[in-house]
């Protein structure tokens, strides 16, 4: 029988493209977790961790590579890396509230056993719905001429939906969404993105200002526990609104349903628990009438290539995936080369995930 011998974590500083700032918090690295699982057979899954650019303890990445080392590891060397429900069921009161953590042992588990039966995570999962999938871009809290620019930018390297950054000052933001949605085709799907910055008041005015701008959707207006709020401004707005940090676990997910206060939800695999978890998050979605996003801001290739994947497994999913951390980082940590720059990506056969590790690299960009 397959068993797990060894799991190593990495812990990673990518430097990104330039400083980001989401949500009034700013950064210009990020730092994930890369997992390794190896078996007794020398099979080898790989997973990484991306936490958000305001996590803090316990889901930074020290904190995740804690736990792993401290409470998962003693527990999981010489269990059967296939048997993913037992995995699960073994680590799930030591990762109740470090969801990065069982997503990241889950996926590297998944990877492995996919390798071994030499089908790819998509087939895992049951297989793609579309040969491609298509990514969103994203367009920063910046003055209405050069929002201007930078949405051009991505229309003209390819991509067909875009975000733009919303809720420090309201005149400002008016006058950014309004800009672009003149700059950019008519079929360019627009989304706005508050990161829970805006007032109830503020969120219905927003709403009101642009309504004639075609919006696709409006990304958390509001605090993340301000569901009545959320479900005031979604009965006033003519834009469908969407939650996403009020969407976390499994059972976050049915409280946004059962408050019926937005019409899409979005979460990665971090934030659902890993792919398991993500996948019957989906189903509750679509059974309750609710559309999905998949995808974090900020990632390594391994966890982007999983989204990807898990993406193309549904038409509950809406097109353009938000996984787009390849674009905004400098460097990878694989072997393999993740090319999303022109907005799409074809689904392709390998095993697993369809990524391995580079040594030198995890040397380079590791921190302590």
């Amino acid at each position: 029988m397959t068993k797990i011998c060894n799991i190593e974590t990495f812990k990673v500083g990518m430097p990104l493209t330039k400083t980001f700032t989401s949500g009034n918090k700013s950064k210009n690295v990020t730092r994930c977790l890369v997992i390794r699982i190896t078996a007794n057979d020398g099979s080898v899954g790989v997973s990484s961790v991306d936490p958000s650019s305001r996590a803090v303890f316990p889901d930074t990445a020290e904190a995740l590579d804690g736990t792993i080392q401290k409470h998962l590891v003693p527990i999981l060397l010489g269990e059967d890396p296939t048997n993913i429900h037992r995995i699960l069921n073994l680590i799930g009161a030591k990762t109740n509230k470090q969801l990065g953590a069982r997503a990241g042992i889950e996926l590297a588990c998944i990877d492995l056993t996919c390798r071994l039966m030499e089908i790819s995570l998509c087939q895992y999962l049951g297989g793609s719905i579309n040969d491609k999938v298509l990514f969103n871009g994203w367009v920063g809290e910046l003055p209405p001429d050069e929002a201007m620019v930078e949405a051009l930018e991505w229309q003209n390297r390819g991509f067909r939906s875009m975000k733009i950054k919303v809720g420090s000052n309201i005149e400002q933001d008016i006058a950014r969404i309004n800009a672009v949605h003149q700059a950019v085709d008519p079929g360019i799907k627009l989304r706005i993105d508050a990161n829970e910055q805006y007032t109830v008041k503020d969120a219905k005015l927003i709403c009101d200002a642009v309504k004639n701008c075609d919006l696709e959707l409006f990304e958390q207006p509001v605090h993340r526990d301000n569901l009545e709020g959320l479900f005031e401004i979604r009965k006033k707005s003519e834009i469908p609104i969407m939650a996403d940090e009020s969407v976390g676990d499994h059972k976050s997910l049915m409280r946004v349903i059962k408050a019926d206060c937005a019409d899409l939800v979005k979460f990665g695999l971090t934030q659902a628990g890993g792919v398991t978890a993500a996948s019957k998050m989906i189903a509750s979605a679509e059974a309750a009438n609710l559309q999905v996003i998949v995808g974090h801001g900020f990632g390594l290739s391994l966890s982007t290539m999983a989204e990807i994947m898990l993406g193309a497994t549904s038409n509950n999913i809406l097109p353009g995936l938000e996984c787009v951390g390849p674009l905004k980082v400098t460097d990878t940590v694989t072997n393999e080369q993740l090319d999303i720059s022109k907005g799409e990506i074809s689904i392709g056969a390998n095993f697993g995930i369809g990524m391995t590790l580079d040594e030198s690299k995890l040397e380079k960009y590791s921190f302590q």
